[in-house]
């Protein structure tokens, strides 16, 4: 049966797709239609724009929908109801699908294989410990903001029984807006959100620069079933997906006017610190690392014995990444 907050995802995303113009017909996918998910507006996850900007999507013959839904775990939802064949998405949400019995889910790329969110905080938050009891902003329960958080909670030795606050705020942008207006003490915020909060006068609490977690933060995920019925069309996905990296990564003025049209970063000086922390740790051939995946579901671990039983293996599909190392994507 599904869930009311599935069912939900999947009437919003219909309503967007019917003011589109663009409908799921029944029995499957248009041959040439694909529809995309993206779980956040942020720098890692903007390799669609990317390739809308450059007009990609022509280029590979793709006639290419994207939909903003805030949170991986909505992303996946979503997904799981059939509205939506491939997503770029933080990591737990499709990892706990998996291990609640959907094993649809697989990943078959990663443009960010480690976490770099921080918990920023207001000018009398300066150390880990001034964070008990404090309201922390997280985005949503269960998304790559929340993993963080609590990540950055044990790793710095604080209870997440006794210490924790952490409250739900939305998006990215929903995020740090909570945190400029005073809603939320201290918040979890990543590239560029964490920089513009820098700049601002907010305090590194806890730095996730020099963390780095090995995480999925910015994945690709289709399901089994689309891959099945439709491999060329994957295919081509990612074959603009690998193609919009090399522009982004190479053109800093074009990501400059892309993050200002997309989520209003117009500050130059915050966006260039953004832009060149955020190219360091990139996946310029989008390798999904056993590791990253490995990490979480030791992560998820600790609250779910299920993640015990799963390996980072069951998670991969490697075909495409294969695919364009072998006609040359990645060396041109």
């Amino acid at each position: 049966m599904m869930t009311a907050r599935a069912l939900l995802a999947r009437i919003c995303l219909m309503i967007v797709l019917l003011i589109a113009g663009f409908s799921l017909p029944s029995g499957g996918y248009a041959a040439e239609k694909l529809v995309g998910l993206q779980s956040a507006p942020s720098m890692a996850m903007a390799l669609p724009w990317v390739a809308e900007e450059a007009r990609l999507y022509s280029k590979y013959d793709l006639d290419f929908q994207l939909v903003y839904i805030a949170s991986s775990g909505i992303v996946t939802a979503a997904m799981g109801s059939g509205s939506g064949a491939v997503a770029i998405v933080g990591g737990e949400g499709p990892i706990r699908a998996f291990l609640s019995g959907n094993t649809d889910f697989v990943f078959i790329g990663s443009v960010k294989n480690v976490l770099t969110h921080s918990i920023m905080g207001k000018a009398d938050i300066k150390k880990p410990e001034d964070l008990k009891g404090r309201r922390i902003g997280v985005g949503r329960i269960g998304g790559n903001s929340h993993y963080f958080a609590q990540y950055g909670f044990r790793q710095k030795g604080l209870d997440l029984t006794r210490d924790a606050n952490f409250i739900q705020t939305g998006g990215a942008p929903e995020t740090f807006q909570a945190l400029a207006s005073g809603a939320v003490d201290a918040a979890s915020l990543t590239t560029p959100q964490d920089t513009r909060a820098a700049f601002m006068g907010y305090n590194y609490v806890i730095d996730g620069r020099e963390l780095k977690p090995p995480y999925v933060a910015t994945g690709f995920v289709t399901l089994r079933s689309v891959i099945a019925k439709r491999p060329k069309v994957v295919s081509s996905f990612m074959h603009a997906m690998a193609e919009s990296l090399k522009i982004m990564m190479k053109d800093r003025e074009l990501a400059y006017r892309l993050m200002a049209k997309k989520i209003g970063l117009t500050d130059r000086k915050v966006f260039d610190a953004a832009y060149t922390a955020e190219m360091k740790v990139l996946e310029p051939r989008l390798d999904i690392k056993p590791i990253a995946i490995q990490a979480t579901l030791d992560e998820i671990a600790k609250t779910d014995p299920r993640a015990k039983q799963v390996t980072a293996s069951q998670l991969i599909d490697r075909r495409f990444l294969e695919e364009m190392e072998k006609d040359g994507t990645f060396g041109r």
